[in-house]
């Protein structure tokens, strides 16, 4: 069986509710439901953009910190809270897969956990088996 790797990216919030930002099985990683939460604790401001830009930008730190990148998630759900919005976050999601898009699910979802959160952001990757774990 495969070792567990599991990589924390606020441990306060994630302690508190019994999850962790990311987990590695093998070659697969999953990433949790990512909204815009800056460093400090508070929501990214300036819209669906700008929160669109952070959560990609947490998912790849975990991704890393796991041995992948953004180049290898083959998924990913996104919960909006304004469809109205998604030409917003299409243009966060081109910006960071570029040529190489994975599949991808939008739903509009009635609220987040905290009222300004817009956006929230899940993925799965899988790193290619010829890539080295330690890279």
């Amino acid at each position: 069986m495969s070792e567990r790797r599991r990589v924390h990216s606020n441990p306060t919030f994630e302690q508190q509710f019994g999850y962790c930002r990311a987990i590695r099985i093998g070659n697969a990683i999953e990433v949790s439901g990512t909204a815009a939460v800056e460093p400090d604790g508070s929501v990214t401001a300036g819209g669906v953009g700008p929160q669109t830009a952070r959560c990609l930008a947490i998912i790849g730190s975990a991704l890393e910190e796991l041995g992948g990148s953004l180049a290898d998630v083959i998924r990913v759900r996104i919960y909006i809270t304004d469809i109205s919005q998604y030409e917003a976050t299409g243009e966060h999601l081109r910006a960071a897969f570029g040529g190489a898009p994975p599949t991808s699910t939008m739903v509009e979802v009635s609220g987040l956990v905290d009222p300004e959160m817009m956006v929230e952001i899940e993925a799965e990757a899988i790193i290619d088996p010829d890539h080295d774990e330690a890279d």
